[in-house]
């Protein structure tokens, strides 16, 4: 998973491909508070470039990015997997392949610790490949 910019329907950016961070530098840009995960890879692409964006807000929550971006604030800057095609019609996510760092995210359960139903959808929902006979299996091997 990486970063996704995202921009409300109609907006300029969407004709504009492939798109750079140079077009994105252009635009306000609303994305993750500081010490967020994900924010200092933003950080680290745009610096690398020899740009500085104009941060104009920050937010703690992908939820309140996108609703900004609506709003018509800026351009959002979001961890991909938070877009949601069917609820977020209102945006569109555009094609940035490369543009930032990827990301990884981790899960960690406790060893020898009982894990309920919930737990095991979770995971699965971050990962579908990861399904519960999966982690039990995985959870049985460290064991041994």
């Amino acid at each position: 998973m990486g970063t996704a910019a995202i921009v409300p329907v109609g907006h300029p950016l969407i004709e504009r491909t492939p798109l750079s961070l140079q077009m994105l530098a252009e635009y306000p840009i609303v994305t993750y508070d500081e010490g967020l995960t994900g924010r200092a890879r933003i950080d680290q692409a745009f610096s690398e470039a020899g740009l500085v964006p104009d941060m104009t807000m920050t937010a703690l929550d992908a939820d309140v990015i996108k609703a900004c971006v609506e709003m018509g604030l800026g351009v959002g800057l979001i961890a991909s997997m938070a877009y949601d095609g069917d609820r977020d019609r209102g945006l569109v996510i555009l094609k940035s392949p490369g543009l930032f760092p990827a990301s990884t995210s981790s899960i960690a359960v406790r060893h020898g610790h009982f894990l309920r139903d919930y737990v095991y959808r979770f995971i699965e929902l971050c990962s579908p490949s990861l399904t519960e006979p999966t982690v039990r299996r995985a959870q049985e091997r460290s064991v041994r």
